[in-house]
């Protein structure tokens, strides 16, 4: 078994339930993830995404640092190359002074999706390619070394212990290990690509000040039930959501299992929706368990991050009620 299970939510949106409704959802689901003794509750940065309502994680990760007391609470991730460097040491400096010795700072390098969306928010695709040495920037703010502004201090950050983590998408596994930081790396469906990814970064991993040793965190969808059909069932919201927003250009709010389960789907979104829905781990109790000790042996991890959305709360809950019991956490 994994020796450490998270949880990242990103706040997806529902049929029937408008925005605010999924962010007080993820507060709720950040204060069941610590009353089952999860290690970390994250939140996402997604921008002018119809079917997700977290657009500020650092602003959420505050609202789920307040309502819980012990879990610890952080990004998965704050998409830097959207962002100046100072501004979010700032911002989770703040979290930090607020919530000493409980924040994560995951950063992604990802741009938003969509030209007009990379020229609301002044970026372009070639930002993403700055991220190594945003990263740095960053960094530099905190514990105090950057140099290239030396009359400016990034307040109250400035030599207090935030812990970074670098989503691995794309160069993100070379970078993570250059840098010395802890990498978070997914999805589980391409097992193949994941282990090659845990294996370059081990390889190619730089001691640190922050890290003196290779941290992986795996990240995926898990689903576990009564039944493999009912875990099979939570995951159909989002994998119909996939398939229209490769067909139609829109991502959209998540809809019952028995609406998808009755749609009429053209050969190409029945395409899509099925693979949508192959290589997560779901199942009962038993088949999860096996799955993850396979996933512990193939990539040595030593943390997993569920990402799993749906719009029935109370198959959700199910699944990471089960979850934990499987972890004895």
């Amino acid at each position: 078994m994994i020796p450490r299970i998270s949880i990242l939510d990103r706040s997806r949106t529902r049929e029937g339930h408008p925005a605010p409704q999924a962010l007080r959802d993820t507060v709720e689901l950040a204060r069941t993830a610590e009353r089952l003794g999860y290690h970390r509750f994250w939140v996402s940065e997604h921008h002018s995404v119809p079917g997700v309502a977290g657009s500020a994680p650092t602003v959420l990760a505050a609202a789920v640092a307040a309502s819980t007391r012990r879990i610890r609470v952080g990004t998965g991730g704050v998409m830097l190359p959207n962002h100046q460097p100072l501004v979010v040491a700032e911002q989770f400096g703040v979290l930090e002074a607020l919530f000493p010795g409980r924040i994560d700072m995951g950063l992604g390098r990802s741009v938003g999706f969509t030209n007009g969306i990379r020229r609301a928010l002044g970026r372009d695709t070639a930002d993403a390619d700055r991220f190594e040495e945003q990263l740095a920037e960053l960094l530099g703010w905190i514990d105090g070394t950057q140099r290239a502004h030396p009359e400016v201090h990034a307040r109250p950050a400035e030599g207090l212990r935030i812990p970074a983590f670098v989503l691995a998408t794309g160069e993100g596994a070379g970078i993570a290990a250059r840098a010395g930081l802890p990498m978070v790396v997914g999805d589980l469906r391409g097992r193949g690509r994941l282990v090659e990814s845990v294996e370059r970064y081990r390889e190619e991993f730089r001691p640190s000040a922050p890290g003196g040793e290779p941290y992986v965190v795996v990240s995926g969808t898990v689903a576990v039930a009564a039944t493999e059909e009912a875990a099979r069932r939570v995951l159909l919201p989002e994998a119909w959501a996939a398939a229209h927003s490769r067909t139609r250009g829109s991502f959209p709010p998540l809809r019952p299992a028995e609406e998808v389960e009755a749609l009429e789907m053209t050969p190409k979104e029945r395409e899509l929706y099925e693979g949508a829905l192959a290589g997560h781990i779901a199942g009962t109790e038993e088949q999860v368990a096996a799955e993850l000790a396979r996933v512990a042996e193939e990539t040595g991890a030593d943390e997993l991050l569920v990402t799993t959305s749906t719009h029935d709360r109370t198959a959700l809950l199910d699944t990471f009620e089960r979850l934990a019991r499987i972890a004895g956490l």
